[in-house]
């Protein structure tokens, strides 16, 4: 991604992006020199520079007959940038807040994107209170690691199974070996419920798109968090089974039980 295009991400103009681009490039400079420099028409630049000189992005003066021109240095723009972004989303987060009021249902909803997806599970996650029963793979697990440290560090009863080849030193911890994770088809899988009242889970649609669908509906929960503690429960029970009784089960049952050497519940 280029920087003029960047720059327009955070709010400039495509011509103030330009020009300022070129203040970094030739400064101090006239608006003649940073038309020819940016390749913004004339009849635009000189407006181009007011607008950023009132935004504070560049510094003027006058020499002679001519107006200078140089950029505000790029540190400086930036922290003033992320001020600026700070108060308005303190702003937005206390009115927004205001209009909204929660209400709970048991409907079915989908959530798409990942960056949305991963902030609806920190959202369980920091509310949970009592319990928290998760899948996750490594990527999740890395995103909401912090979310899953505070939980613990307030109280909540964690039990995770991980389905990835990263390791979890909190709570209880089953390990998720590839070769079910494989049969199962949850290698991109996040199941989450949070003290036995809502549930997300969540996965990779067609392979392109995180996609989760969340809910409060008992049924659904009750079944997402059996899941879990069924998967957890044949890790245990794994760990106790003989060679004997191994013997006595059909190839495919076998098979499947012994790709289970990896996993134990902490």
């Amino acid at each position: 991604m280029d920087l003029q295009k960047k720059l327009t991400e955070i709010g400039f103009t495509e011509y103030e992006a330009k020009v300022y681009l070129a203040m970094l490039r030739v400064y101090p400079a006239t608006g003649y020199q940073l038309s020819k420099e940016s390749g913004v028409p004339r009849s635009m630049v000189y407006e181009t520079l007011k607008r950023l000189h009132a935004r504070g992005a560049a510094l003027e003066t006058i020499e002679g007959r001519s107006t200078l021109y140089r950029p505000l240095p790029p540190e400086a723009l930036l922290a003033k940038h992320a001020e600026d972004v700070g108060r308005l989303l303190g702003d937005l987060h206390t009115e927004l807040g205001a209009l909204y009021e929660k209400k709970i249902d048991n409907r079915v909803w989908t959530i798409k994107g990942e960056t949305a997806v991963n902030i609806y599970a920190a959202k369980l996650i920091n509310e949970a209170q009592e319990e928290l029963y998760l899948v996750l793979t490594d990527d999740v697990l890395a995103g909401l690691n912090s979310d899953i440290l505070a939980a613990h560090d307030r109280g909540v009863d964690l039990n995770v199974l991980l389905t990835g080849e990263s390791r979890l030193e909190i709570g209880r911890v089953a390990y998720h070996p590839p070769l079910e994770s494989e049969l199962q088809d949850i290698a991109k899988t996040i199941v989450l419920v949070a003290d036995s009242s809502e549930a997300l889970i969540g996965g990779d649609e067609s392979h392109k798109k995180k996609i989760a669908t969340v809910t409060r509906n008992a049924d659904f929960v009750m079944i997402a968090r059996q899941f879990v503690w069924m998967e957890m429960f044949t890790q245990r029970i794994y760990s106790q089974i003989g060679s004997d009784l191994l013997d006595r089960l059909n190839p495919e049952d076998r098979r499947v039980f012994e790709s289970l050497n990896s996993g134990s519940d902490n």
